[in-house]
């Protein structure tokens, strides 16, 4: 089972306000916190200081902390690869290497008597973590996490995230990503536009962002990578970070009627494995509500994510529930009912064949999702 993060940056926060805010997102089950001592200014001593404060806090609501580093950073606090007591005297449960070295000084640092974790970023690619695998480290205390990225369209390509992701899942690593609050203020640099992994998610809301990486299946640890974020946005994390089945959000028609209501929020949906290149078909719903009166209505011309309910004109069909995957003209026998909220795309690009998924009713208008 995976865990969530936050991230802290003491530097640009307060004391104080950072403790509430590690006490707040404990209370929505978050487990994990990222910080990085890469931009370490002024008094080290003091700095560091801080930071074991922090760590020891985070720990004491049962938080385990990784800290970002480098090689240039190793030797400005007189830290070697060979000797990780630094990293525990300071509470630290993991030690993120944002550059790394050649592979074996990673293995041997996996071997510290400690256990200290040793992160070591997936985005590099390359045959990075073969080579890391070739010097025998110990598997246990080697785990992995994508990059972040502050500038708009720096962030990894979906394709590129899936083929980084699965070199680290090919050898049983557990993996992380990080993702954006929309409501988060605070990050390690001056400026930035969204810090997130994939850049795809950028500028989505937490819900979406989260439930694609549930979705893609290789992501382990999930990471808001800024602080600052309302309560509001942690608990939305949560929900979809411990939703037991792929969920999307659908705009419901403003005349929905009762029967289309049980029918599409109320039901177990399970995307029909002899798919069509048309439409996602769910076609249980048109055995459990085979006796219910669907008539027809709003039946307008059909929109790549508009919600279907069959409706009475449609026979053997009637109630069965689909999702257009493409433009379409409407015969009469269709009712559009709602629509795949716009950020929540992705997630039914996402979608397998034969995957149990629900539909939850998000907020928004049609004029909305046509914008």
């Amino acid at each position: 089972m995976g865990r969530l993060g936050i991230s802290i940056y003491p530097d640009r926060m307060g004391i104080e306000e950072t403790k509430e805010y590690i006490k707040l997102a404990s209370k929505y089950g978050f487990q994990r916190i990222f910080t990085s001592f890469l931009q370490i200014k002024g008094d080290q001593d003091q700095v560091v200081a801080r930071f074991k404060d922090l760590i020891e806090y985070g720990k004491s609501l049962g938080m385990d902390t990784m800290v970002d580093m480098n090689p240039k950073l190793f030797k400005q606090l007189g830290v070697s690869y060979d000797n990780l007591k630094f990293f525990h005297d300071i509470g630290a449960w993991a030690v993120r290497l944002d550059e790394g070295f050649t592979g074996m000084e990673e293995a041997r640092m996996t071997h510290n008597p400690y256990g200290l974790k040793v992160e070591v970023n997936m985005s590099r690619g390359t045959h990075y973590i073969d080579q890391i695998m070739d010097y025998a480290p110990d598997r246990q205390n080697l785990i992995g996490s994508h990059n972040f990225y502050p500038q708009r369209y720096t962030g990894l390509g979906l394709d590129y995230f899936k083929q980084t992701s699965q070199q680290y899942r090919r050898h049983n690593i557990n993996t992380a990503a990080f993702v954006n609050a929309p409501s988060g203020s605070v990050g390690p640099w001056p400026l930035q536009e969204g810090m997130v992994s994939l850049e795809m998610h950028r500028g989505q809301s937490l819900f979406t962002q989260i439930m694609h990486l549930k979705m893609l299946g290789l992501i382990d640890d999930i990471l808001i990578s800024n602080a600052g974020v309302s309560e509001a946005d942690l608990k939305e994390a949560a929900a979809a970070f411990n939703a037991s089945q792929p969920t999307v959000r659908v705009i419901a028609d403003a005349g929905l009627t009762d029967t289309e209501r049980k029918i599409i929020f109320d039901s177990q949906h399970t995307y029909r494995g002899d798919h069509s290149d048309y439409v996602l078909r769910s076609t249980m719903t048109r055995v459990w509500y085979k006796d219910e009166d669907v008539p027809a209505r709003h039946t307008d011309p059909i929109h790549k994510g508009d919600v279907l309910v069959m409706n009475n004109e449609y026979a053997q069909y009637k109630a069965e529930t689909q999702i257009a995957l493409q433009d379409l003209e409407n015969n009469g026998r269709v009712n559009v009912v709602g629509h795949v909220a716009p950020t929540d795309m992705m997630l039914l690009e996402t979608l397998q064949p034969w995957s149990d998924f629900r539909m939850i009713e998000g907020s928004g208008t049609r004029a909305a999702f046509e914008d």
